[in-house]
């Protein structure tokens, strides 16, 4: 009951803003830690989840299926968005800290109510708002924006702006929207971007109305601060508190799967007796096997596979 009530404060206050202002632009450090409130670690100083490097860049390791796995027996049924178009088809992995900004269709009473209160929180004055989502990015960090799927004049970034966008954080976007000069945009060594089409017209009829505040992404509700996995078969949102477990669960799905094509291709077992439950005969070959993998080739550390094991049910 505390936790509703703090959230729904906090909604209360991010909807009416300061007292000069109708609303905030960038969601207040308290606003996304009640959004996150499950997450015990570090955080940023916009209040957002700080994962761990490390766990984001095993990530990328992890397979769609396998994460998708994980969410659902979680509770989590509507985290995977697919049919992108790969910006860069030579970078087809990422995968890091959302940042997220929701674009509408202009509204000019509203537009100019947004722009006010961006440049009462010190935002810069030149340039369109669509450039302030890029100037909070910080390392590891993805640019995720809704807006709302719009292709001709919808074209949130050119190559300038995702030259800022990688220079600022590494990685790159994920539109549910699009993008112009995709020429210029692969030339950007590096960057990244899943989006929904591209088109070479500007902006037009189209407003930033919010910075780390939950969007939707085509059928993702989106959190500042989830984790994001992409790759060429689609994009995955993790909860951040749930980011650990779920990569350390996924590579010893790896393991396993490992283990039973080698003895598929050995002649071993039979693919009946791999998929499905597994008798203790192999329960007790696959632990010898784990016990003798090379500690240098696991996915994780011996310590965290000797742990993970500890709570393992088969």
């Amino acid at each position: 009951m505390r936790t509703t009530v703090f959230l729904s404060a906090c909604l209360l206050a991010f909807l009416q803003g300061p007292p000069a202002t109708a609303q905030w632009v960038g969601a207040p450090p308290e606003y996304i830690i009640s959004l996150t409130s499950k997450w015990e670690g570090e955080r940023l100083p916009d209040g957002r989840p700080h994962v761990p490097d490390r766990i984001i860049e095993r990530l990328k390791k992890v397979s769609m299926e396998e994460t998708w796995g994980i969410l659902r027996a979680s509770g989590y049924n509507n985290q995977y968005e697919g049919d992108w178009m790969l910006v860069n088809p030579e970078h087809p992995v990422m995968a890091g800290r959302v940042v997220t900004a929701q674009y509408m269709p202009e509204r000019p009473d509203f537009r100019e109510t947004v722009r006010e209160s961006g440049l009462s929180e010190g935002r810069s004055p030149a340039g369109g708002t669509n450039s302030w989502p890029i100037d909070v990015l910080v390392p590891g960090d993805v640019y995720v924006a809704d807006s709302y799927g719009k292709i001709v004049d919808g074209t949130l970034i050119g190559d300038n702006l995702g030259t800022a966008i990688y220079a600022n954080s590494g990685t790159g976007v994920i539109f549910y929207g699009s993008v112009r000069d995709m020429q210029g945009l692969r030339a950007i060594e590096g960057f990244a971007g899943w989006v929904k089409g591209h088109d070479p017209s500007y902006l037009r009829e189209t407003m930033l109305t919010s910075i780390n505040a939950p969007v939707r992404i085509g059928r993702v509700t989106v959190l500042p601060g989830d984790i994001v996995l992409a790759n060429e078969f689609g994009t995955i949102f993790i909860p951040a508190y749930l980011a650990e477990d779920l990569v350390i669960r996924a590579e010893f799905i790896m393991l396993r799967d490992e283990f039973g094509m080698q003895r598929l291709r050995e002649g071993k077992y039979t693919p009946g007796q791999i998929d499905s439950r597994w008798a203790d005969e192999i329960r007790e070959d696959f632990l010898d096997w784990l016990r003798n993998y090379p500690s240098g080739e696991l996915p994780m550390t011996r310590e965290e596979l000797d742990e993970f094991m500890k709570h393992r049910t088969w």
